[in-house]
């Protein structure tokens, strides 16, 4: 009964520190609606294109870490891998459905890594890797991103096959994974047409 509550409240405050959309916020520092510019996307990617990798950068490592200290506390608490990917989707819904962005948000990718290399930093490397390589390829960002949700797909079951709760953590995987895919609708739109944004061109 203990685990269910800390759980719960866990949940809770991942999904609203996650909330917090800090692309938004620099960007505004800077004078800018990041919203207006580039993709109109909040996350690292866009932030980038627009502020440059200095400020893309700062973001990717804030959108990466709002999730994952909530991750950490879970297993400071001793959670089990279902209960530690529950705190990983509620971090990845708020970034995905801000409640101070009138429920609007990123896709998810960089609060994904954060939460995931706590739960399952190897199966996350080799979803790093593969990101590394498509990219390495191609130069498309969000190309390299479903790869590599696809990749994690694949290796967590694998990689987390003795964990007793790994079916269940399998289906929040799902649900996570099938969230990005819908978050980058419009890039897979684009990717089919051959008309999405290399990284490095200009708009």
């Amino acid at each position: 009964m203990r685990d269910i509550y800390i759980t719960f409240l866990l949940c809770i405050l991942a999904f609203f520190a996650s909330s917090i959309p800090f692309g938004y916020i620099i960007a505004k520092l800077k004078g800018i609606d990041i919203r207006k510019y580039g993709s109109g996307n909040i996350g690292a990617t866009n932030v980038t294109r627009v502020l440059g990798k200095k400020y893309g950068a700062l973001v990717l490592f804030l959108d990466a870490i709002k999730g994952a200290i909530f991750v950490l506390i879970g297993k400071f608490f001793n959670l089990n891998l279902f209960e530690l990917t529950l705190i990983a989707l509620f971090a990845i819904l708020g970034h995905m459905f801000s409640p101070f962005l009138k429920g609007k948000g990123g896709k998810g990718v960089a609060t994904a890594v954060g939460t995931f290399l706590v739960i399952s930093p190897l199966t996350t490397l080799f979803a790093i890797l593969d990101f590394i390589l498509v990219f390495l390829v191609t130069r498309i960002v969000s190309l390299s991103s479903l790869s590599a949700v696809l990749i994690f797909l694949l290796s967590f079951p694998l990689i987390e096959r003795r964990d007793p709760y790994m079916p269940y953590a399998l289906i929040i995987v799902l649900i996570i994974a099938t969230l990005i895919f819908y978050k980058h609708k419009d890039n897979i739109s684009r990717l089919l047409k051959g008309q999405e944004y290399r990284f490095g061109e200009k708009r």
